[in-house]
């Protein structure tokens, strides 16, 4: 049988919309920071720092169930010493750092492609969601860093422990 099979051949400007995810690396910290240009613009002590990649595909229902699952998350120890208290729980904070380098891929050559990133004119809105979002779920303000800026993060992961979850495999 000769020709392509479209069904199982993609390259990444053809990737169905159903392979697109928002993706977010959670990290449970002791602190964390976000240094621009160097001055600290944002800090945290105990908490959640989360890095966030946006795709096109994206939507307020991705934006609902990630923010929901970050602050309920059971990643920090209860008097036993078993992870079993989330960040509202324990009073924690929150510190979001847009990362489109988060759906790089690096299937052909060395140099990783960032083709699967939203652009500035969708992704902005949908950071700013995102921290709207997650201030709403978490019943106060988060930190945040800058999208698009140079920064410099610095953080103490506590365990370690650090989740990674995608949006359209709800895992």
């Amino acid at each position: 049988m000769s020709g392509n099979n479209d069904a199982t051949k993609h390259t990444e400007s053809t990737i169905p919309l159903y392979l697109a995810f928002m993706r977010a690396v959670i990290q449970r910290v002791s602190k964390a920071s976000v240094t621009i240009d160097g001055n600290v613009y944002s800090q945290i002590g105990v908490g959640l720092l989360v890095l966030v990649g946006i795709e096109d595909s994206d939507t307020t229902n991705d934006i609902e169930w990630l923010s929901g699952k970050i602050v309920n998350l059971r990643v920090f120890n209860d008097d036993n010493g078993i992870m079993n208290v989330s960040v509202i729980d324990n009073n924690g904070e929150i510190l979001i750092v847009s990362q489109f380098t988060l759906h790089a891929s690096t299937k052909k050559g060395n140099r990783p492609s960032y083709i699967r990133a939203s652009k500035p004119d969708f992704a902005i809105p949908m950071y700013e969601k995102m921290i709207v979002q997650v201030s709403k779920d978490l019943g106060r303000p988060i930190k945040t860093g800058v999208f698009a800026a140079d920064m410099k993060v610095d953080l103490c992961n506590d365990g370690p422990v650090t989740i990674i979850i995608d949006t359209k495999n709800k895992e």
